[in-house]
């Protein structure tokens, strides 16, 4: 039987080519209904070589708030890299995260409002040039 599942890249060591890993973009619009819709006012400044972004708080009732996601694609070290971070509820409108130049592809990001029905549509990052 196959199983299939996604891991942060932060709690992993990988060897080898990662280009072998099969890769699958989520559709996190197939689970469940989000009835607040994705954030508004993002911003993201860069100082140096970290990006942080800020958003509007997204008001849910304390029984639906499941917080944010942050799914992107940052430079560590060479290495492009994909990225998330989540928050438990809906105070927290900011997160800082290290990107830096030198890889081939930039940088980018989407968050996501979540909520105990779902997640709602991607909002895009506007993601600074380092």
């Amino acid at each position: 039987m196959d199983y299939y599942c996604w891991v942060a890249p932060s709690v992993v060591d990988v060897t080898g080519d990662v280009g072998a890993i099969y890769y699958e973009e989520l559709d996190l619009q197939s689970i469940g209904y989000n009835q607040y819709g994705p954030p508004a006012n993002i911003n993201a400044v860069r100082s140096g070589d970290e990006v942080t972004i800020t958003w509007e708080q997204v008001e849910m009732t304390k029984d639906k708030d499941r917080g944010y996601l942050i799914i992107a694609y940052v430079c560590q070290n060479g290495a492009y890299l994909w990225w998330t971070y989540s928050y438990p509820d809906q105070y927290t409108t900011s997160y800082t995260v290290r990107d830096e130049p030198g890889c081939p592809l930039p940088s980018e990001g989407v968050l996501y409002t979540v909520e105990k029905h779902g997640f709602s549509k991607p909002a895009q990052i506007p993601w600074p040039a380092p």
